[in-house]
């Protein structure tokens, strides 16, 4: 099949770009790497749109939460990413989390079925002459890495992301833990809670601390993302850091005490049958064997067996403000856009917001059209302006959607009101958008 485009990259960015540019009738070549003889260190298959770290797209409350209104901004343009989200999701309270296997064989089968959508297995290092869309993510392959970097003028940025744990629902102990979502949100069953107390967490956070972890001594100076914090490096940080963190125990109540316990592990479903559960901002360098022994101190894992055990790989973006225009092209050379997490978006929806927008940018400018960007006042258009140039590009590190990206609401307003404020204005203005 001739094509119209060429994407490099089959994650959830190049995944969404290839779709909004075949459902526009244009003809995509997708070439992904894994299945072709070539994988990752992070990821386990060959699916389309793997989710390699949460099976989590975070809050799914479009009134109150900007990730929420991204994603029914997105599925206002029929995003695939979210239509498959919605069709496996798993419990999780108010957030969107997915069954992670089925999620990206759904993906992965919808995109094959497409008329309009060549999908080839195979790694590419140099950089496409004709219209083309790299969507290569954090783990793109050395070789096109320095072809970017040759072509941009521009050294890429980097930092380590981290990977949590898995555990085998049926090694858990519910005589020790128990389900409950925070402040009894959801049906109750969306998360397993394990109680530590004062001597517990202590021991614990020393634990994690003299655990022997891995070492990278050739990227041991390179910052990590604050959303993706190793537990043992938010250890460092102080002694009651992570009771304050992911381990806080406000607004869950241990049915054996009637009390919230002084810290707590969270388990999240991680499929659909409920048999994996990930343990909540437990990303972690610890080397493997320390995992295993330092988590099975934790009071309802002493006997947990894991599925998959922490890990930590690297993460490339390039100075997107300084080097993309508004629609996501090259400067340099405006044949190229750039797509997901090697634009510094962070997060499994902004990366897949950013591969919408570029194959609708890519779309409308193949058939002739004008597309002007997004609203600021919309997510995705407050998004897209962070990534394109609003943030300072000599400190740009990647960042996930918030209302700080937003423009300011100007009206005097009480402060609880002010997030219904945002998203009813983004609303309007995606309206508007979509009807010009």
């Amino acid at each position: 099949m001739t094509h119209d485009i060429h994407i490099i990259g089959g994650g959830l960015a190049g995944s969404e770009a290839a779709w909004q540019l075949a459902q526009a009738g244009l003809k995509v070549k997708l070439s992904e790497m894994r299945g072709g003889g070539d994988t990752t260190p992070a990821h386990q298959g060959a699916d389309l749109a793997e989710l390699v770290c949460s099976n989590s797209f975070r809050s799914d409350d479009a009134d109150r939460n900007a990730v929420g209104l991204l994603h029914a901004e997105m599925r206002a343009l029929g995003s695939l990413i979210l239509a498959q989200g919605d069709t496996h999701r798993v419990p999780a309270g108010s957030a969107l989390a997915v069954d992670r296997d089925g999620f990206a064989q759904g993906v992965t089968e919808a995109l094959s079925r497409h008329p309009n959508i060549q999908i080839v297995r195979e790694r590419v290092d140099t950089l496409p002459q004709g219209p083309a869309i790299i969507a290569t993510g954090p783990l793109t392959a050395p070789g096109l890495a320095e072809a970017i970097a040759r072509e941009t003028g521009a050294e890429a940025l980097a930092f380590f992301d981290a990977i949590a744990p898995i555990v085998y629902r049926e090694t858990i102990d519910l005589d020790l833990a128990w389900f409950q979502s925070r402040w009894g949100k959801g049906d109750g069953t969306d998360y397993i809670n394990c109680p530590l107390t004062k001597e517990q967490y202590l021991a614990f956070h020393a634990a994690l601390l003299a655990g022997e972890k891995s070492s990278f001594k050739q990227w041991e100076n390179v910052p990590y993302f604050e959303g993706c914090m190793p537990i043992e490096v938010m250890a460092e940080r102080g002694v009651d850091t992570l009771r304050y963190g992911p381990m806080k125990g406000v607004g869950l109540d241990d049915p054996r005490t009637g009390r919230w316990p002084y810290a707590v592990v969270q388990l999240r479903q991680d499929n659909a049958s409920g048999t994996l559960w990930n343990m909540v901002g437990f990303q972690t360098k610890l080397k493997h064997a320390e995992q295993v022994r330092i988590f099975r101190t934790i009071p309802g894992l002493e006997r947990a067996e894991f599925a998959r055990l922490g890990g930590l790989h690297r993460n490339t973006f390039i100075k997107s403000p300084e080097l993309l225009d508004r629609t996501l092209r090259l400067k340099a050379r405006p044949g190229l856009r750039f797509a997901g997490q090697i634009t510094g978006c962070e997060g499994y929806v902004e990366s897949a917001a950013i591969g919408l927008l570029a194959g609708r940018f890519a779309a409308a400018e193949l058939l002739g059209h004008a597309l002007a960007p997004p609203p600021r006042e919309t997510a995705l258009g407050a998004l897209l302006a962070h990534i394109t140039g609003d943030a300072e590009a000599d400190t740009y590190q990647p960042m996930n959607v918030n209302f700080g990206l937003f423009p300011p609401i100007t009206v005097k307003s009480k402060k609880a009101d002010r997030k219904l404020l945002y998203t009813a204005r983004a609303r309007e203005a995606l309206a508007g958008w979509l009807a010009a």
